[in-house]
């Protein structure tokens, strides 16, 4: 989740909110890449949550990131509680999901560096002390009483509220992770063809990348549970968002979604006030009850947009947010999806032709039908398999069109990151049915076997 925003002066006119979003856009040929992707840390012995602090601890590891690689610290209330160096940053989830957020870049190659880069710092710090990391989109035995709690305020209040609002927050805080990639966009309009795109295919998303079959040490239903959970969450700041595909979409609209959401706190001297279901419209007009008298910087607009959580949202950029955390090859998958889908005109036209005839139904039936049945789930005669095939081909032909080299220039292009997600789906299976083919078969039922065979 987000750090604190800073740098924004005060608001004085409502237009600035928009503006502020506005402000993201860039030019094609400065569009970047940045690619986020959460992992478990757990002790190697005992196959538990790594906890805060002591000998095998989140905090020997961002220690020894730091002392080793030359990250610097980010501390709260005295705490060390995240990284930073060259424009990346090491966070933490609220149960200790150690999240890379990468720095912004060109190509996927670079990304695919980062991730190694990233992976094998971790892993040799983590060694050396008994730990080590998995990436998959749902703790597959942990309970909520055994995850450690991470000693930032923002996730005090969250925690707080989460049970007043859904019954599935804190499984999202504590127990979930997930990889996520963000991206430009050059004009409102572009922001608007690519938020469509974004929300109607991610769902194709979610069941390649269906990871999370397991909860509570046994099956639970679903091949990815993380996106089962999201729909039980706080139904005010999650979803598939259904005005963003109506007529007079653009900033502006977004802003009046965003001013209803209720709001979590506001940030000020390195300290979280309680403003928990306030209202932002009331905080405009030095009304917020949190902080009476006081109006908002754009700081404080900038932090409560991190706190809306759809399936795609925007904010200086536009973050892809409907898929599972997972293995190595699908930390690069996921950002060559859709650089492939978004950064090419004729991948994106191509790939809004395939949703554009869909209701708000359509698309919130395949959301539901993807964490169910990943790959195999079927919608109004829309079978997933067949608009996986269609999207994963589309995405590949803007990875051509882009024809970004590597490795010297003796890798011609970024198609290569797909082969991942072109093997699901000639396969038909999503990353759930190859868990669960070995839980019920060579792993005879015991679900620690897991640790073992998919750890970074």
């Amino acid at each position: 989740m987000s750090i604190p925003q800073s740098g924004g002066g005060p608001i004085t006119h409502h237009d600035q909110l928009a503006q502020l979003l506005e402000d993201g856009c860039k030019p094609r040929d400065t569009w970047k890449i940045g690619t986020e992707h959460e992992k478990f840390g757990y002790c190697k012995d005992t196959l538990k949550p790594l906890p805060y602090d002591g000998d095998r601890s989140i905090l020997k590891m961002l220690e020894g990131l730091r002392d080793r690689y030359n990250w610097s610290e980010v501390r709260e209330a005295g705490n060390l509680i995240g990284l930073e160096r060259d424009g990346a940053n090491i966070s933490l989830e609220p149960g200790g999901q150690f999240e890379l957020s990468g720095a912004p870049l060109d190509n996927i190659h670079q990304t695919c560096d980062e991730v190694n880069e990233h992976l094998r710092e971790v892993h040799e710090i983590a060694d050396e002390i008994g730990a080590r990391f998995i990436g998959l989109g749902a703790a597959p035995e942990w309970t909520h009483e055994q995850m450690p709690v991470m000693p930032k305020g923002r996730y005090k209040l969250m925690t707080d509220y989460m049970d007043k609002v859904g019954t599935h927050g804190k499984q999202m805080m504590y127990r979930t992770c997930t990889v996520q990639v963000n991206l430009d966009f050059a004009s409102e309009a572009d922001m608007v063809q690519k938020f469509r795109v974004a929300l109607a295919l991610q769902p194709v998303a979610t069941a390649l990348f269906a990871n999370s079959p397991f909860f509570e040490g046994k099956p639970n239903g679903h091949k990815s549970w993380r996106s089962r959970i999201w729909r039980d969450l706080d139904g005010a700041r999650t979803g598939m968002l259904p005005f963003v595909f109506e007529d007079g979409m653009g900033f502006e609209r977004y802003v009046d979604y965003a001013l209803d959401v209720p709001m979590y706190f506001v940030y000020r001297d390195g300290q979280y006030i309680d403003a928990l279901g306030q209202s932002f419209r009331d905080f405009m007009q030095g009304k917020l009850p949190a902080l009476p008298g006081e109006t908002p910087t754009l700081s404080d607009w900038a932090d409560h947009l991190t706190t809306i959580f759809p399936e795609a949202r925007i904010k200086q950029y536009m973050e892809m947010r409907g898929a599972d955390g997972g293995p190595w090859r699908r930390l690069c998958a996921l950002p060559a999806l859709w650089v492939g889908l978004m950064y090419d005109q004729s991948s994106l036209d191509a790939a809004w032709d395939l949703a554009k005839g869909w209701d708000a139904e359509t698309r919130e039936a395949l959301r539901v039908a993807a964490s169910v049945e990943g790959l195999q789930a079927e919608v109004n005669g829309i079978r997933m398999i067949d608009l996986a095939r269609d999207v994963v081909k589309i995405a590949e032909g803007g990875l051509k069109a882009r024809a970004r080299v590597g490795s010297g220039g003796m890798v011609p292009d970024e198609t290569h990151f797909l082969n991942a997600l072109q093997e699901s789906v000639e396969e038909g299976r999503s990353p759930a049915c190859e868990l669960l083919g070995k839980y019920h078969g060579e792993w005879d039922g015991d679900l620690s076997r897991i640790y073992d065979e998919y750890s970074y």
